[in-house]
């Protein structure tokens, strides 16, 4: 018996043997059949995945980013204790005793494979995660599950424990296009990933089983009970204690990001300016993969105070108009009043906010409305403009705009004004003078709209915003702002066959005999036309050519009128010689870019070119303060600051522009229809653009007090002279002024 025994424990022990080495046989033969086909993990020495390119305002602030996955690198030692706990308690709590494999875990796997005749999820370590999501696909394919413990167990024995963690906190997606746990941080409360708390940390860890279905933003149900969860298993393995996990999991889920503003930006127009630019440089995988720093001069604070400035000057252009019928009714489209959403909703409203709302109820004293949870009512105020009664306006179940003019956040009531999307158009742009950085651009109403950029790409008639490089080319020619200019009836050969050409003011008046100063400030017309006749059309415009205009102007008569047509950023540039004594500095909006390792790729500096002399600037620049102190910008005085400027009209009033500056910076207004037509009756520079201009200044000067000066060249004289007929006089004589003249030229002197 005994011998029989032995016999059989011979031979269960050579099956053993036997197998075993089946088994190492299959396991080797396994090893080497996938060996020839795993990627080379070596490639994470070099680990850069897809990053954020984040561009800069002046003061440090994010104007905006571009990326394919948002994602911002972190360290280790970045990953608050709280964060990795919370991860490790919900995915992986054995992650630092195992080689890579949980080989408990597989087992369960395995055997609920058997039981339940199909590949089951689950087992998988932070390491297999990783493996994953760097090298493989998500099937549930045997050959990938192969690969994935040959890759695991490679990437475990290259690396540290606190790598494979960081990489894996750096790579893993946690919705609304945020990859990594900082991005994480920032999108779902506002703050990096080295300062969240117990909760906000077992909220992040949740969202890794579900992405988006499982966030706050999306279901908040499921974000509630997977951040519960995560506190659950943080108490389960001594990572926190069962009291501090009920009480994070009393506290409700206040999330500050803004999942719908990750890619939305202040200055749209000009972030699309940098885009396009870094695109021709770099390439499209280098700027939106490779996590470039772009630092730019824009003001995102003015920017911002432009946006605002526009929309409330266009829509009260667009009020002249009258109000149009709504383009959508929601009962015609078979929604709920009472469940119908915006987007919009979703975020904050403060007062002077424009939002959509849906009409509830009209009568003919009131129009009540729903936008979000918010009950707005307009009384008659608030629809006065469109000269109708409710009734006539609208009827309930129609979309449209309401400006809020007081919010009651508790009993979620508000007022407002009824408003409709302008079809009127404008743009706004601001330029550094002493370095030609941009500092403001809009190029529309709405960037939703229209990508068109207004600012850089639409050529539009100049108006009488091109008579101060009429009268440029005049102070240089021997002019000076006392000489004498004849507003009086004239008439010029066009041409061949053509009509007599007979330019005429904008009164239609003439004033007879002025000074050149007069004739600027109130922008006559005529006077314009014949000082462009006496210097020869050609001189004219080789002068407004050293201003930087490079668009078409021909050698006619009515281009000092404005007839030609010139970008807003032509012109911008162009005025900001004036105040910076000559010298026109090339416009550009990226100042440096580096790469993320923080190396400099490029650094733009100022590119200054000599455009006119600098004591000629100095005379322009006096003449044209005078447009604002008491001519067609007159307006503008109340500012109470240097400022000099020049309003522009077409003559059908198509084109509104005003341009005007400080010492410091030179700030323009363009306002039109995209298709040429008249804004309206009297919308002249001074009506349609000047006031928005002024509310941007407002906030350039802020509460300064005392106002910059211009520097005076040297060879600048100041003489006491009479304002209507500009002869010397004495001073403070009533009806003087203290003109400016280049030396030599002054009344009385032998040159003049």
């Amino acid at each position: 018996m005994a011998r029989y025994v032995v016999k059989l424990a011979r031979n269960a022990g050579i099956v053993i043997l036997f197998l075993i080495a089946a088994t190492l046989g299959t396991v080797t033969g396994v090893v080497f059949a996938f060996a020839n086909d795993l990627p080379r993990i070596s490639a994470l020495d070099d680990y850069s995945p897809s990053t954020i390119t984040r561009v800069y305002g002046a003061h440090g602030d994010v104007v905006g980013e571009f990326a394919i996955q948002r994602r911002v690198i972190i360290r280790y030692q970045d990953i608050s204790p709280n964060l990795r706990n919370a991860i490790l308690a919900a995915e992986d709590d054995t992650f630092f005793q195992h080689f890579g494999l949980s080989i408990p875990h597989i087992v369960v796997a395995a055997i609920k494979d058997l039981i339940e005749f199909r590949k089951a999820a689950g087992a998988s370590t932070l390491t297999q995660q990783l493996t994953r999501k760097l090298f493989l696909k998500d099937d549930k394919a045997w050959s990938r599950k192969v690969k994935e413990a040959l890759l695991t167990i490679q990437i475990e024995k290259r690396y540290t424990k606190e790598e494979i963690f960081t990489l894996y906190c750096n790579q893993m997606y946690f919705g609304h296009g945020a990859y990594g746990v900082e991005a994480a941080s920032r999108l779902y409360f506002a703050k990096s990933a080295k300062d969240l708390t117990i909760e906000e940390a077992a909220l992040i860890a949740g969202i890794l089983q579900g992405n988006v279905r499982q966030s706050p933003y999306v279901n908040m149900d499921a974000a509630l009970r997977r951040r519960n969860y995560a506190l659950d298993r943080m108490a389960d393995v001594h990572f926190i204690t069962p009291q501090q996990a009920a009480e994070a999991k009393k506290k409700p889920i206040v999330t500050r990001g803004d999942p719908s503003m990750q890619s939305a930006t202040t200055a749209p127009y000009f972030l699309e300016e940098v885009r396009k630019e870094l695109e021709a440089r770099y390439g499209a995988k280098q700027l939106y993969e490779n996590g470039l720093t772009v630092q730019t001069g824009l003001d995102l604070k003015l920017q911002d105070v432009a946006n605002r400035a526009l929309d409330q000057g266009l829509r009260r252009i667009d009020h002249i108009h009258g109000f149009r019928k709504p383009r959508r009714n929601i009962l015609d489209e078979h929604h709920d009043i009472d469940t119908f959403k915006q987007a919009r909703w979703e975020r904050p409203f403060a007062v002077n906010d424009v939002v959509a709302a849906v009409v509830t109820d009209v009568d003919t004293s009131a129009i009540r409305l729903r936008a979000g949870d918010y009950h707005v009512a307009i009384d008659k105020k608030g629809f006065a403009w469109t000269h109708k009664t409710p009734p006539q306006l609208l009827r309930r179940g129609d979309l449209v705009e309401a400006k809020l003019l007081t919010i009651d956040g508790v009993s979620h009531a508000a007022s407002g004004t009824i408003e409709q999307p302008p079809l009127v158009e404008g743009a706004v742009l601001a330029l550094d003078n002493r370095t030609g950085q941009i500092r403001i651009m809009t190029g529309g109403f709405s960037f939703d709209r229209s990508k068109f950029n207004r600012a850089t790409q639409a050529f539009r008639q100049v108006g009488s915003a091109f008579k101060p490089f009429v009268y440029t080319t005049a102070i240089d020619r021997g002019y000076t702002p006392t000489t004498i200019l004849q507003d009086v009836p004239v008439s010029f050969t066009a041409g061949p066959g053509q009509p007599l050409y007979s330019p005429q003011n904008y009164d239609h008046k003439f004033e007879g005999p002025i000074t050149l100063r007069h004739a600027l400030e109130e922008s006559r017309n005529v006077p314009a036309v014949r000082v462009m006749d006496q210097l020869g059309p050609k001189q004219v415009i080789s002068y407004a050519r050293r201003f930087g205009l490079t668009s078409p102007l021909p050698p006619y008569l009515p281009v000092a009128l404005g007839a030609a047509e010139a970008t807003l950023l032509e012109m911008t540039s162009a005025y900001s010689v004036f105040p910076n004594q000559g010298v026109r500095m090339t416009p550009y909006a990226v100042l440096k870019v580096t790469d993320r390792e923080g190396n400099v790729l490029e650094e733009n500096r100022p590119e200054p070119k000599d455009a006119i002399r600098a004591d000629t600037a100095f005379v322009m620049t006096n003449l044209l303060r005078g447009v604002v102190q008491h001519g067609t910008a007159a307006k503008a005085a109340a500012l109470n600051w240097t400022i000099g400027g020049k309003t522009g009209t077409t003559d059908d009033f198509s084109d509104a522009w005003f341009i005007g500056f400080d010492p410091d910076v030179t700030l323009a207004v363009w306002v039109g229809y995209d298709q040429r037509k008249p804004l309206g009756p009297g919308m002249s520079g001074a009506e349609a653009a000047l006031p928005i201009w002024i509310e941007i200044m407002k906030a350039w000067i802020g509460d300064r007090k005392d106002p910059p000066k211009f520097d005076a060249p040297g060879n600048i004289v100041f003489v006491s002279v009479d304002k209507g007929s500009g002869s010397a006089t004495e001073d403070a004589a009533p009806g003087s002024i203290n003109e400016a003249f280049i030396a030599g030229t002054q009344p009385g002197s032998i040159r003049q």
